[in-house]
């Protein structure tokens, strides 16, 4: 088992992400939303990634409720996104702010749970695209903003069936397992070059829509709601965690403070210590 990492990268300051522009896929719901809330809490500014207007608008006034105006809407269905919606955000991105100081991947999608022998194949090319292809798209896309910041973070949500496969997940543990190859290969060609720091995280398994999809007859009441999960996120965001990249990170959510959690570390290459689906 990999070591825990020291509770400072967990314990961020109230001001930790003071002035960082922060963009957040699957911002309108679920870990996504939480994470937005928590960045926009610690002073980012935060850009919400989503493919729900209405949902985005909602997480939008509670931004602007809590913290004045520190969000951005930005409409992007990451199914049908084509070059042009990319392009057009990265350009609005770095003409209206110059930099990106993060880049939050949490929007994911499960698809059908079946064996092999009955895996609908458009639905496995929809979960390949959605969780692989357009996270790659909107990265490089981004590079250049992430380049133009003096401390950047990149950070894959995976989950523990992209680390070891599991019957009938399929699709969506091969997207997991990919993109987790993907972030290795990108933290490697952007270390010593760059200060564009990335990493993969597990947040374990959450109150989200998504694990109700999954595990349908569980007592959701049993799991931590995304607020609990979300402080990991938070650190890496932070300039505190500066040496760290490449790295895969497991977390837990404290039993006892709300919000807190602790997390794992070890080479990308290798598992994270979760035994637990997300």
């Amino acid at each position: 088992m990999t070591p825990y990492l020291p509770s400072p990268l967990v314990a961020a300051d109230p001001d930790a992400l003071n002035g960082r522009v922060i963009a957040i896929t699957g911002a309108s719901d679920g870990i996504g939303k939480a994470v937005a809330l928590a960045a926009a809490a610690h002073g980012a500014e935060v850009i919400l990634l989503g493919r729900s207007v209405k949902k985005l608008e909602a997480v939008h006034a509670q931004v602007r409720e809590r913290h004045g105006e520190r969000s951005l809407m930005a409409v992007l269905d990451l199914e049908k996104a084509v070059a042009r919606d990319y392009d057009q955000l990265a350009d609005a991105v770095m003409s209206r702010y110059g930099r990106l100081e993060g880049l939050v991947h949490c929007a994911g999608l499960l698809g059908a749970l079946s064996p092999v022998d009955h895996a609908d194949v458009p639905t496995w090319c929809k979960v390949l695209h959605v969780n692989l292809t357009a996270p790659f798209v909107l990265t490089q896309v981004l590079l250049p903003a992430l380049r133009a910041a003096s401390d950047a973070s990149v950070i894959f949500t995976t989950s523990s069936v992209g680390l070891q496969g599991r019957a009938y997940w399929g699709a969506y543990a091969a997207s997991k397992a990919a993109i987790g190859n993907f972030a290795q290969t990108l933290a490697h060609e952007l270390e010593g070059s760059t200060a564009v720091r990335v990493n993969t995280l597990n947040p374990g398994a959450t109150r989200t829509r998504m694990r109700r999809q999954a595990f349908p007859s569980e007592n959701a009441e049993l799991l931590p709601e995304p607020a609990q999960v979300v402080a990991p996120y938070i650190a890496l965001l932070a300039g505190t965690a500066r040496d760290l990249t490449g790295l895969t990170l497991a977390c837990q959510p404290s039993p006892t403070v709300s919000g807190a959690a602790s997390a794992a570390s070890g080479p990308a290459s290798s598992a994270a210590s979760s035994s637990v689906v997300n």
